[in-house]
């Protein structure tokens, strides 16, 4: 299967018309909050997963922060606000929470970048409605494990998932693997803002599939 520069484009291509691809600079060390154990399990395994498909790496702890990859469970964007410390990480919380409820969003993801433009650290707040509620655990898991291991465009996904069934079963999309494991070629730079990288990526990632 050839990947096209304009579908790759069209991951990284945000609603402005800027093109923005960033990759992990450091080892990701992922936290949970919120979930029970069987869940937190659940999660981490499919980071893991993901980083490791992506050949990518992992740590026990960051240097700078701790933990780079929070993920918040809640039932109501206001019991963010209760979190210690949040407000620290994520500025302008308070009216962040407002947004979210007004648009009655479930979920929401902020990507931090170290000063070469990499991703060095990213907050996921999913808030658990009928709609989280109805999907399964690994498959929730592997959906934002994904969606967090590069900054994909603002409308990347909104009418494909990146996911698909096999069996029954959620695994990623051969397309969207390949495109993450192009981006992560040591030989490709950790953030890219020209939509001449999309070419170089579709070049990798259809050798990848």
């Amino acid at each position: 299967m050839t990947i096209k520069a304009e579908e790759v484009a069209a991951k990284f291509t945000r609603s402005d018309g800027s093109y923005l691809c960033a990759r992990w600079g450091r080892p990701i060390v992922p936290v949970v909050f919120g979930v029970d154990e069987a869940t937190l399990g659940i999660f981490k395994s499919a980071i893991e997963a993901v980083v490791v498909m992506a050949g990518h790496k992992m740590a026990e702890t960051d240097g700078e922060l701790g933990a780079n990859l929070m993920v918040f469970f809640c039932s109501d964007w206001t019991e963010l606000a209760e979190v210690p410390h949040l407000d620290r990480m994520v500025p302008d919380l308070v009216p962040l929470v407002a947004r979210l409820q007004a648009a009655d969003a479930n979920q929401y993801r902020i990507f931090r970048f170290d000063p070469a433009g990499a991703i060095k650290a990213c907050f996921v707040f999913l808030r658990m409605d009928a709609q989280l509620e109805a999907v399964s655990a690994d498959t929730l898991a592997l959906g934002q494990a994904v969606q967090t291991i590069v900054l994909w465009s603002d409308r990347a996904f909104t009418d494909v998932s990146p996911l698909a069934l096999v069996d029954g079963l959620a695994v990623i999309r051969p397309e969207v693997a390949a495109i993450v494991r192009a981006v992560y070629d040591p030989v490709m730079p950790a953030v890219a803002q020209d939509a001449s990288h999309a070419l170089r990526v579709a070049a990798r990632a259809g050798r990848m599939q």
